[in-house]
């Protein structure tokens, strides 16, 4: 088994990540694409969790949650998480892994209820634990709940990935000469208003000393990552 610089990972995938060119609603195509990379890193040893947003689907603050009240709106993003958790394991079972979904709000039918050492044991036996609807109270956002749940399952790190290789300065889909930050601290991506994850995420994970990585979802960036090399932007102080 090889050596890894981070063993066990809370992995956070945004709703829109599984929506590949379309922009909403699951590709399958897409979703196969990164059930293949979380296989790659459950081939060196590593545990995994995932937090998975909403937003294919249903966004708590958007358009077309306007005029709803917000709790209302927030709980039908939780159930949109839902939604995506099951694709994900029905992609990574199809792959011959074993899974769980663990949701914040019960759904025995569909999945299993969160509690923590449920989950720590599934890790512990080598399952990839989806952790579905959130922290399961409205107002909070996946982010929150990415670091929420990578604090309690005692996570080495969190890893947002995304569609592009790190934290930049501005937008580089729409600037060339845009800037990927190597590391950055907690404060100065809050105060430079990047927007990689909510504030309330940072401070959990400032006051936990937890590190977040944001790189690419895509071709072997995890993999290389988990095996030591320099991969996306580190937020930690």
């Amino acid at each position: 088994m090889a050596e890894l610089k981070y063993r066990r990972i809370l992995l956070k995938l945004s709703g829109e990540a599984l929506a590949g060119d379309k922009g909403f609603g699951i590709d399958p195509d897409t979703v196969g694409r990164i059930s293949g990379e979380i296989e790659a890193i459950l081939d060196l040893g590593a545990q995994v969790a995932l937090v998975i947003g909403g937003g294919n689907i249903f966004r708590g603050i958007s358009s077309s949650a306007r005029g709803m009240d917000r709790a209302s709106a927030d709980y039908m993003g939780m159930l949109a998480t839902v939604m995506n958790a099951v694709a994900v394991q029905d992609f990574l079972e199809k792959r011959g892994r074993c899974t769980r979904v663990l949701s914040a709000i019960t759904m025995q039918e569909v999945c299993e209820p969160y509690v923590r050492r449920r989950a720590e044991r599934h890790l512990e036996k080598g399952r990839v634990v989806i952790c579905a609807a959130g922290t399961g109270n409205p107002y909070f956002t996946t982010d929150t709940a990415a670091a929420l749940r990578g604090m309690e399952l005692k996570c080495d790190v969190i890893i947002k990935a995304t569609k592009v290789d790190g934290i930049y300065d501005k937008d580089p889909m729409k600037f060339d000469d845009a800037v990927r930050y190597r590391r950055i601290g907690y404060a100065e991506a809050v105060e430079k208003r990047l927007a990689v994850m909510d504030y309330t995420a940072f401070t959990l994970a400032r006051e936990n000393r937890i590190p977040i990585i944001v790189c690419d979802m895509f071709d072997g960036a995890i993999r290389r990552l988990l095996l030591g090399e320099t991969v996306g932007t580190l937020v930690g102080d």
